[in-house]
Protein backbone atom coordinates (compact mmCIF):
# COMPACT_ATOMS: atom_id res chain seq x y z
CA UNK A 1 0.00 0.00 0.00
CA UNK A 2 1.35 3.25 -1.09
CA UNK A 3 0.94 4.96 2.49
CA UNK A 4 4.56 2.96 3.75
CA UNK A 5 6.43 4.72 1.01
CA UNK A 6 5.76 8.37 2.18
CA UNK A 7 7.74 10.13 5.19
CA UNK A 8 4.77 11.81 7.48
CA UNK A 9 7.85 14.17 8.94
CA UNK A 10 8.03 15.82 5.13
CA UNK A 11 6.26 18.94 5.17
CA UNK A 12 4.45 18.34 1.46
CA UNK A 13 2.53 21.47 -0.47
CA UNK A 14 -0.85 20.54 -2.00
CA UNK A 15 -2.34 22.60 -4.25
CA UNK A 16 -6.27 22.20 -4.87
CA UNK A 17 -7.57 26.14 -5.09
CA UNK A 18 -6.33 26.54 -1.32
CA UNK A 19 -2.31 26.60 -1.01
CA UNK A 20 -2.55 23.40 1.68
CA UNK A 21 0.73 22.97 4.01
CA UNK A 22 0.29 19.51 4.69
CA UNK A 23 2.39 17.17 7.28
CA UNK A 24 3.85 16.72 10.80
CA UNK A 25 5.61 19.80 11.22
CA UNK A 26 3.55 22.03 8.96
CA UNK A 27 2.74 24.42 11.16
CA UNK A 28 6.08 26.18 10.98
CA UNK A 29 5.22 27.52 7.86
CA UNK A 30 3.42 30.24 9.17
CA UNK A 31 6.25 32.25 9.65
CA UNK A 32 6.33 32.09 5.74
CA UNK A 33 2.90 32.67 5.29
CA UNK A 34 3.14 36.09 7.74
CA UNK A 35 5.56 37.17 5.58
CA UNK A 36 4.21 36.97 2.89
CA UNK A 37 1.25 38.86 4.71
CA UNK A 38 3.45 41.27 5.74
CA UNK A 39 4.97 41.75 2.19
CA UNK A 40 1.36 42.36 0.79
CA UNK A 41 0.08 45.26 3.19
CA UNK A 42 -1.22 43.47 5.90
CA UNK A 43 -0.44 44.81 9.32
CA UNK A 44 -3.01 43.88 11.38
CA UNK A 45 -5.26 40.52 11.66
CA UNK A 46 -7.72 38.97 13.84
CA UNK A 47 -7.26 35.70 14.71
CA UNK A 48 -10.92 33.54 15.38
CA UNK A 49 -10.49 30.43 17.62
CA UNK A 50 -12.71 28.59 20.13
CA UNK A 51 -11.86 28.68 23.68
CA UNK A 52 -9.15 26.72 23.99
CA UNK A 53 -7.54 24.32 21.59
CA UNK A 54 -5.94 26.73 19.77
CA UNK A 55 -3.34 27.32 22.62
CA UNK A 56 -3.38 23.53 23.69
CA UNK A 57 -2.34 22.33 20.39
CA UNK A 58 0.62 24.25 19.85
CA UNK A 59 -0.59 25.80 17.58
CA UNK A 60 -0.89 29.78 19.20
CA UNK A 61 2.58 29.36 19.87
CA UNK A 62 3.59 29.58 16.32
CA UNK A 63 0.87 31.71 15.32
CA UNK A 64 1.76 34.54 17.59
CA UNK A 65 5.86 34.46 16.91
CA UNK A 66 5.03 34.80 13.65
CA UNK A 67 2.72 37.79 13.68
CA UNK A 68 5.19 39.79 16.35
CA UNK A 69 8.26 38.68 14.40
CA UNK A 70 6.72 40.57 11.41
CA UNK A 71 5.26 43.22 12.73
CA UNK A 72 1.45 42.26 11.95
CA UNK A 73 -0.53 43.67 14.97
CA UNK A 74 -3.48 41.06 16.07
CA UNK A 75 -6.14 40.56 17.70
CA UNK A 76 -8.08 37.43 18.79
CA UNK A 77 -11.88 36.29 18.74
CA UNK A 78 -11.89 33.30 20.99
CA UNK A 79 -15.42 32.57 21.95
CA UNK A 80 -16.38 30.18 19.04
CA UNK A 81 -18.51 27.21 19.89
CA UNK A 82 -19.49 24.02 18.23
CA UNK A 83 -22.29 24.99 15.65
CA UNK A 84 -21.50 28.35 15.72
CA UNK A 85 -24.27 31.29 15.52
CA UNK A 86 -24.47 34.26 13.05
CA UNK A 87 -24.24 36.36 16.67
CA UNK A 88 -21.31 34.79 16.99
CA UNK A 89 -19.98 36.17 13.47
CA UNK A 90 -21.36 39.56 13.96
CA UNK A 91 -19.30 39.85 17.62
CA UNK A 92 -16.12 38.88 15.66
CA UNK A 93 -16.96 41.22 13.06
CA UNK A 94 -17.28 44.15 15.04
CA UNK A 95 -14.47 43.74 16.93
CA UNK A 96 -11.92 43.15 13.69
CA UNK A 97 -13.74 46.03 11.92
CA UNK A 98 -12.89 48.06 15.39
CA UNK A 99 -9.19 47.08 14.93
CA UNK A 100 -8.73 47.74 11.61
CA UNK A 101 -7.77 44.19 10.66
CA UNK A 102 -7.23 43.48 6.89
CA UNK A 103 -7.14 39.64 7.49
CA UNK A 104 -8.39 36.07 8.85
CA UNK A 105 -6.24 33.38 10.07
CA UNK A 106 -8.67 31.11 11.48
CA UNK A 107 -7.57 28.22 14.07
CA UNK A 108 -9.70 25.23 14.85
CA UNK A 109 -12.01 22.67 13.47
CA UNK A 110 -14.85 23.63 11.48
CA UNK A 111 -16.04 26.12 13.21
CA UNK A 112 -13.71 28.47 13.51
CA UNK A 113 -12.79 28.68 10.16
CA UNK A 114 -16.24 28.91 9.14
CA UNK A 115 -16.65 32.13 11.35
CA UNK A 116 -13.69 32.93 10.03
CA UNK A 117 -14.26 32.76 6.41
CA UNK A 118 -18.06 34.55 7.07
CA UNK A 119 -15.83 37.20 9.14
CA UNK A 120 -13.64 37.83 6.06
CA UNK A 121 -17.06 38.19 3.90
CA UNK A 122 -18.46 40.69 6.04
CA UNK A 123 -15.01 42.81 6.84
CA UNK A 124 -15.61 43.84 2.79
CA UNK A 125 -19.30 43.84 3.24
CA UNK A 126 -19.56 47.09 6.23
CA UNK A 127 -23.44 47.25 6.26
CA UNK A 128 -24.33 43.94 6.21
CA UNK A 129 -24.91 41.48 9.00
CA UNK A 130 -24.45 37.25 9.27
CA UNK A 131 -28.13 37.11 9.52
CA UNK A 132 -28.37 38.90 5.33
CA UNK A 133 -25.52 36.60 4.81
CA UNK A 134 -26.93 32.67 5.32
CA UNK A 135 -30.45 34.16 4.51
CA UNK A 136 -28.71 35.22 0.87
CA UNK A 137 -29.84 38.86 1.35
CA UNK A 138 -26.29 39.34 -1.11
CA UNK A 139 -24.08 38.01 -3.04
CA UNK A 140 -20.70 38.36 -1.90
CA UNK A 141 -17.99 38.79 -4.04
CA UNK A 142 -14.58 39.57 -2.46
CA UNK A 143 -13.75 38.45 1.36
CA UNK A 144 -10.49 39.77 3.43
CA UNK A 145 -7.62 37.05 2.81
CA UNK A 146 -8.12 34.16 5.00
CA UNK A 147 -5.73 32.29 6.51
CA UNK A 148 -6.51 28.71 7.94
CA UNK A 149 -4.86 26.29 10.63
CA UNK A 150 -7.12 23.19 10.94
CA UNK A 151 -6.95 21.46 14.02
CA UNK A 152 -9.24 18.29 13.34
CA UNK A 153 -9.88 15.47 10.40
CA UNK A 154 -13.23 16.39 9.42
CA UNK A 155 -14.59 19.06 7.96
CA UNK A 156 -12.48 19.86 4.87
CA UNK A 157 -13.41 23.09 5.04
CA UNK A 158 -10.07 24.31 5.30
CA UNK A 159 -9.97 23.42 1.22
CA UNK A 160 -13.63 24.26 0.27
CA UNK A 161 -15.96 27.75 -0.41
CA UNK A 162 -18.16 26.30 1.92
CA UNK A 163 -19.08 27.92 5.15
CA UNK A 164 -22.13 26.83 8.14
CA UNK A 165 -23.82 29.07 10.78
CA UNK A 166 -27.07 28.62 12.97
CA UNK A 167 -29.50 31.65 13.28
CA UNK A 168 -30.89 30.83 16.72
CA UNK A 169 -33.72 32.80 16.51
CA UNK A 170 -35.21 30.52 13.54
CA UNK A 171 -34.08 27.21 14.33
CA UNK A 172 -32.11 27.97 10.46
CA UNK A 173 -28.24 26.13 10.12
CA UNK A 174 -27.96 27.41 6.35
CA UNK A 175 -24.61 26.82 3.98
CA UNK A 176 -23.27 29.29 2.07
CA UNK A 177 -20.62 28.52 -0.91
CA UNK A 178 -18.72 31.34 -2.06
CA UNK A 179 -15.72 31.33 -4.57
CA UNK A 180 -14.11 34.40 -2.48
CA UNK A 181 -14.20 32.06 0.94
CA UNK A 182 -11.66 30.27 -0.19
CA UNK A 183 -8.72 30.48 2.61
CA UNK A 184 -5.65 31.42 0.44
CA UNK A 185 -3.46 29.39 2.50
CA UNK A 186 -4.44 26.38 5.36
CA UNK A 187 -2.03 24.27 7.13
CA UNK A 188 -3.02 20.89 7.88
CA UNK A 189 -0.26 19.33 10.75
CA UNK A 190 -1.39 16.05 12.00
CA UNK A 191 0.56 16.98 14.92
CA UNK A 192 -2.11 19.89 16.23
CA UNK A 193 -4.82 16.83 16.33
CA UNK A 194 -3.13 14.04 18.62
CA UNK A 195 -5.33 15.87 21.39
CA UNK A 196 -8.81 15.45 20.21
CA UNK A 197 -10.60 12.82 22.50
CA UNK A 198 -12.11 9.39 21.50
CA UNK A 199 -15.35 10.81 20.41
CA UNK A 200 -14.03 14.23 18.24
CA UNK A 201 -11.69 11.53 16.54
CA UNK A 202 -15.13 9.24 15.79
CA UNK A 203 -17.39 12.40 14.95
CA UNK A 204 -15.01 14.34 12.76
CA UNK A 205 -13.70 11.53 10.44
CA UNK A 206 -17.34 10.18 10.16
CA UNK A 207 -18.29 13.46 8.62
CA UNK A 208 -15.24 12.53 6.51
CA UNK A 209 -16.88 9.61 5.14
CA UNK A 210 -20.35 11.20 4.90
CA UNK A 211 -18.83 13.93 2.41
CA UNK A 212 -17.65 11.44 0.03
CA UNK A 213 -20.60 9.64 0.17
CA UNK A 214 -23.08 12.37 -0.89
CA UNK A 215 -20.47 13.44 -3.27
CA UNK A 216 -20.06 10.67 -5.22
CA UNK A 217 -23.97 10.16 -5.51
CA UNK A 218 -25.26 13.56 -5.99
CA UNK A 219 -26.71 14.19 -9.53
CA UNK A 220 -23.51 16.46 -10.12
CA UNK A 221 -21.02 13.62 -9.10
CA UNK A 222 -18.09 13.16 -11.17
CA UNK A 223 -15.81 10.22 -11.47
CA UNK A 224 -13.06 13.01 -9.67
CA UNK A 225 -15.50 12.98 -6.74
CA UNK A 226 -15.80 9.12 -6.87
CA UNK A 227 -12.46 8.41 -6.96
CA UNK A 228 -11.83 10.78 -3.91
CA UNK A 229 -14.60 8.65 -2.13
CA UNK A 230 -13.23 5.52 -2.56
CA UNK A 231 -9.66 6.47 -1.41
CA UNK A 232 -11.49 8.37 1.75
CA UNK A 233 -12.98 5.38 3.22
CA UNK A 234 -10.65 3.79 2.06
CA UNK A 235 -8.06 5.69 4.45
CA UNK A 236 -10.76 6.29 7.34
CA UNK A 237 -11.61 1.95 7.14
CA UNK A 238 -7.82 1.42 7.81
CA UNK A 239 -6.73 4.23 10.10
CA UNK A 240 -9.57 5.14 12.26
CA UNK A 241 -10.01 2.17 14.20
CA UNK A 242 -6.34 2.17 14.81
CA UNK A 243 -6.66 6.18 15.72
CA UNK A 244 -9.35 5.43 18.79
CA UNK A 245 -7.22 3.01 20.14
CA UNK A 246 -3.81 5.48 20.33
CA UNK A 247 -5.09 8.51 20.24
CA UNK A 248 -1.46 10.66 20.06
CA UNK A 249 0.40 8.67 17.11
CA UNK A 250 0.12 11.15 14.35
CA UNK A 251 0.86 8.49 11.96
CA UNK A 252 -2.78 7.90 12.30
CA UNK A 253 -3.67 11.30 12.29
CA UNK A 254 -2.02 11.77 8.89
CA UNK A 255 -3.91 9.42 7.10
CA UNK A 256 -7.55 10.38 8.49
CA UNK A 257 -6.51 14.33 8.12
CA UNK A 258 -5.51 13.62 4.14
CA UNK A 259 -8.61 11.56 4.19
CA UNK A 260 -10.45 14.50 5.10
CA UNK A 261 -8.95 16.95 2.86
CA UNK A 262 -9.94 14.91 -0.18
CA UNK A 263 -13.46 14.48 1.06
CA UNK A 264 -13.05 18.43 1.47
CA UNK A 265 -12.13 18.57 -2.04
CA UNK A 266 -14.88 15.79 -3.13
CA UNK A 267 -17.50 17.60 -1.82
CA UNK A 268 -16.19 21.09 -3.37
CA UNK A 269 -16.80 19.05 -6.60
CA UNK A 270 -19.78 16.69 -6.11
CA UNK A 271 -21.81 18.95 -3.45
CA UNK A 272 -23.60 16.91 -0.79
CA UNK A 273 -27.22 16.25 -0.43
CA UNK A 274 -29.29 14.24 2.04
CA UNK A 275 -27.32 13.43 5.04
CA UNK A 276 -25.93 17.04 5.41
CA UNK A 277 -29.54 18.49 4.81
CA UNK A 278 -30.67 16.27 6.90
CA UNK A 279 -28.42 16.54 9.87
CA UNK A 280 -28.51 20.48 9.50
CA UNK A 281 -32.01 20.86 11.19
CA UNK A 282 -30.91 18.30 14.05
CA UNK A 283 -27.95 20.19 15.30
CA UNK A 284 -29.88 23.48 14.78
CA UNK A 285 -32.54 22.51 17.03
CA UNK A 286 -29.78 20.92 19.75
CA UNK A 287 -27.00 23.02 18.80
CA UNK A 288 -25.25 20.80 21.69
CA UNK A 289 -25.50 17.95 18.78
CA UNK A 290 -22.27 16.97 17.47
CA UNK A 291 -22.07 17.70 13.39
CA UNK A 292 -20.17 14.24 13.02
CA UNK A 293 -22.87 12.29 15.47
CA UNK A 294 -25.83 13.60 13.62
CA UNK A 295 -24.68 12.56 10.56
CA UNK A 296 -23.64 8.86 12.04
CA UNK A 297 -26.79 8.64 13.11
CA UNK A 298 -28.54 9.49 9.77
CA UNK A 299 -26.60 8.02 7.49
CA UNK A 300 -27.46 4.27 7.11
CA UNK A 301 -31.14 5.35 6.58
CA UNK A 302 -29.72 7.35 3.82
CA UNK A 303 -27.42 4.67 2.46
CA UNK A 304 -30.95 2.37 2.21
CA UNK A 305 -32.75 5.30 0.50
CA UNK A 306 -30.50 5.91 -2.20
CA UNK A 307 -28.87 2.70 -2.66
CA UNK A 308 -31.10 1.84 -5.67
CA UNK A 309 -30.46 4.54 -7.76
CA UNK A 310 -26.70 4.43 -6.71
CA UNK A 311 -26.19 0.54 -6.50
CA UNK A 312 -22.74 0.67 -8.23
CA UNK A 313 -21.50 3.36 -7.02
CA UNK A 314 -22.22 2.35 -3.36
CA UNK A 315 -21.03 -0.59 -3.61
CA UNK A 316 -17.49 0.18 -4.64
CA UNK A 317 -16.82 3.18 -2.61
CA UNK A 318 -18.53 1.36 0.65
CA UNK A 319 -16.39 -1.96 0.22
CA UNK A 320 -14.01 -1.09 2.83
CA UNK A 321 -16.88 -0.82 5.60
CA UNK A 322 -19.64 -2.65 3.90
CA UNK A 323 -17.80 -5.72 2.06
CA UNK A 324 -19.19 -8.23 -0.42
CA UNK A 325 -22.21 -6.19 -2.05
CA UNK A 326 -22.86 -6.69 -5.56
CA UNK A 327 -24.07 -3.39 -6.66
CA UNK A 328 -27.87 -4.31 -7.84
CA UNK A 329 -30.39 -2.06 -6.45
CA UNK A 330 -32.58 -5.40 -4.29
CA UNK A 331 -29.46 -4.75 -1.79
CA UNK A 332 -30.57 -1.55 -0.35
CA UNK A 333 -31.58 -3.02 3.18
CA UNK A 334 -28.16 -4.56 3.02
CA UNK A 335 -26.08 -1.77 2.54
CA UNK A 336 -27.93 0.26 5.39
CA UNK A 337 -27.30 -2.58 7.53
CA UNK A 338 -23.60 -3.08 6.71
CA UNK A 339 -22.96 0.08 7.40
CA UNK A 340 -24.50 0.70 10.72
CA UNK A 341 -22.91 -2.63 11.47
CA UNK A 342 -19.55 -0.44 10.79
CA UNK A 343 -20.27 2.51 12.53
CA UNK A 344 -21.29 0.61 15.76
CA UNK A 345 -17.80 -1.31 15.62
CA UNK A 346 -15.89 1.88 15.61
CA UNK A 347 -17.65 2.70 18.42
CA UNK A 348 -20.92 5.05 17.32
CA UNK A 349 -24.11 2.85 18.01
CA UNK A 350 -26.40 6.17 18.80
CA UNK A 351 -29.04 6.80 17.08
CA UNK A 352 -31.43 9.73 16.91
CA UNK A 353 -33.54 8.39 19.75
CA UNK A 354 -30.46 8.41 22.26
CA UNK A 355 -30.08 11.85 21.57
CA UNK A 356 -33.95 12.50 22.95
CA UNK A 357 -35.62 12.97 19.40
CA UNK A 358 -38.98 10.87 18.48
CA UNK A 359 -41.37 10.41 16.39
CA UNK A 360 -43.13 13.64 17.11
CA UNK A 361 -40.08 15.81 16.35
CA UNK A 362 -40.24 14.43 12.82
CA UNK A 363 -42.82 16.79 11.46
CA UNK A 364 -40.65 20.04 12.54
CA UNK A 365 -37.62 18.36 11.33
CA UNK A 366 -38.75 18.09 7.92
CA UNK A 367 -40.14 21.10 7.65
CA UNK A 368 -36.70 23.04 8.44
CA UNK A 369 -35.00 21.07 5.83
CA UNK A 370 -37.55 22.63 2.87
CA UNK A 371 -37.41 26.29 5.03
CA UNK A 372 -34.14 26.64 5.79
CA UNK A 373 -32.08 28.73 3.09
CA UNK A 374 -29.42 26.61 1.44
CA UNK A 375 -31.13 23.78 2.15
CA UNK A 376 -33.31 23.08 -0.57
CA UNK A 377 -30.08 23.25 -3.34
CA UNK A 378 -29.02 20.00 -1.41
CA UNK A 379 -32.02 17.81 -1.64
CA UNK A 380 -32.20 19.04 -5.36
CA UNK A 381 -29.39 17.49 -6.47
CA UNK A 382 -30.06 14.17 -4.11
CA UNK A 383 -30.23 10.73 -6.29
CA UNK A 384 -33.55 10.24 -5.61
CA UNK A 385 -36.78 12.74 -5.56
CA UNK A 386 -36.64 14.87 -2.08
CA UNK A 387 -40.11 14.39 -1.36
CA UNK A 388 -41.24 15.71 2.22
CA UNK A 389 -42.19 11.81 2.51
CA UNK A 390 -38.63 10.43 1.56
CA UNK A 391 -37.37 12.80 4.27
CA UNK A 392 -39.60 11.93 6.96
CA UNK A 393 -39.04 8.07 6.41
CA UNK A 394 -35.43 8.63 6.63
CA UNK A 395 -35.67 10.56 9.72
CA UNK A 396 -38.28 7.68 11.05
CA UNK A 397 -35.23 5.17 10.10
CA UNK A 398 -32.84 7.33 11.82
CA UNK A 399 -34.68 7.11 15.25
CA UNK A 400 -33.85 3.13 15.79
CA UNK A 401 -31.25 0.63 14.66
CA UNK A 402 -31.77 -1.30 12.05
CA UNK A 403 -34.38 -4.16 12.13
Amino acid sequence: MWEKDININQTLEIRVKTNVFFGVGAISKIEDIAKELKNKGVDKVIVVSGKGAYKITGAWDYVEKALNNNGIGYINYAKVTPNPTTAAIDEATALAKDFGAKAVIAIGGGSPIDTGKSVAILMEYKDKTAAELYEFKFTPEKAAPIVAINLTHGTGTEVNRFAVATNLEKNFKPAIAYDCIYPSYSIDDPQLMTKLSKNQTLYTSIDAVNHVVEAATSTVASPYAITLAKETIRLVANYLPKAVEDLENPEYRYYLLYASLLGGVGFDNGLLHFTHALEHPLSAVKPELSHGLGLAMLLPAVIKAIYPAKAATLADILEPIAPGLKGTADEAEKAGKLVEKWLFEVGVPQKLKDDGFCEEDVEKLVDLCFTTPSLDGLLAIAPIEATKEVVAQIYKDSLYPCK
